[in-house]
């Protein structure tokens, strides 16, 4: 049994290799275990006795009880290094705990690096940002391709040697658009998607084939959905604004959201000036979600999340 949506990782410095550009990780490995199970009394003792009894020592241990929904959830993270049970034996080792204890698990290793492909339009912030924070080893994963649809981004994708590749989106050829873009994701073995300022609408085919996406919103959802929210925000006279990273669903900025970040505003400012400060906070936010993405923090269950950091 595996629970759909997770995903963690400790990194340092970059390397960029011939096709993939990555952070390299530098920290002893862990191990990540989360579990979703029915809410009963001595689970937490259940799992961390379990990692004691095979000379685990545990880094980081966090546990949440969702009283209405009836649900346990828990992340531990212990250190690889001497454990008693191999490391290719570990994810059978853990379904079979998962098993005993009525729950759902996912394994993780921190020196795993997953394979991520950034897609992007035209506006460069959140791109520059997220290639950045992976230059500098803040993001520990590998990018294989940055996939837009318009080409506009390519001399920055160039300058930090990561393959491009532009898919025009037509609205009279989009399946054909996003059969494309599967092939590519398939091709390089990509396991996340992340929608940087991506100004198209997947759709539900593509989303059921491929499921693990992130997005980044301009809005404080769930105010404020779909297009120009910084237009209407500034018609409503809001005081504050801010953007929103959330999983993707079939419903338009509407996926368990993983982050948000805020910044003030007065009647002072223009539609301009919300869009510039907006673009900080939504640089923040996804780069922000992300992170606690790949270090296996976030864990969704009923259309929302709960997040571990």
């Amino acid at each position: 049994m595996v629970i759909k949506k997770f995903s963690a990782t400790l990194t340092s410095p970059f390397s960029a290799g011939e096709f993939v550009f990555q952070s390299v990780v530098v920290s002893d490995a862990t191990v990540i275990l989360q579990m979703i199970c029915p809410d009963r009394p001595g689970l937490v003792s259940a799992l961390a006795g379990w990692v004691a009894a095979n000379g685990g020592s545990i880094r980081h241990a966090d546990h949440h009880t969702d009283a209405g929904a009836g649900l346990f959830l828990s992340r531990i993270e212990w250190q690889l290094k001497g454990f008693g049970i191999p490391r290719d034996a570990l994810p059978e080792a853990a379904q079979a705990l998962g098993e005993r204890l009525g729950g759902e698990v996912q394994l993780h290793f921190s020196d795993a690096l997953p394979r991520v492909a950034i897609f992007a339009s035209k506006q460069s912030h959140c791109l520059q940002d997220l290639l950045w924070r992976v230059q500098s080893g803040e993001l520990p994963m590998q990018v294989p391709l940055v996939i837009a649809n318009h080409p506009d981004l390519e001399p920055l994708c160039a300058s930090f040697e990561i393959p491009f590749v532009c898919v025009p989106v037509r609205k009279d050829a989009k399946e054909e658009a996003e059969q494309h873009m599967l092939q590519l994701l398939e091709e390089n073995a990509v396991e996340l998607a992340v929608l940087a300022k991506y100004m198209q609408v997947l759709s539900a085919d593509f989303l059921e084939r491929f499921p693990q996406v992130i997005n980044i919103h301009h809005s404080f959802l769930p105010a404020f959905k779909g297009a120009q929210p910084y237009h209407r925000a500034w018609d409503r006279g809001v005081k504050l604004i801010g953007a929103t990273a959330h999983y993707v669903t079939e419903d338009l900025d509407d996926g368990p959201i993983i982050e948000q970040t805020t910044v003030p505003v007065s009647h002072r400012d223009e539609v301009e000036d919300l869009i510039r400060k907006g673009r900080d906070t939504e640089r923040l936010a996804l780069a922000r979600a992300l992170r606690l993405h790949l270090r296996r923090q976030v864990m969704v269950y009923r259309g929302r999340t709960a997040v571990f950091a």
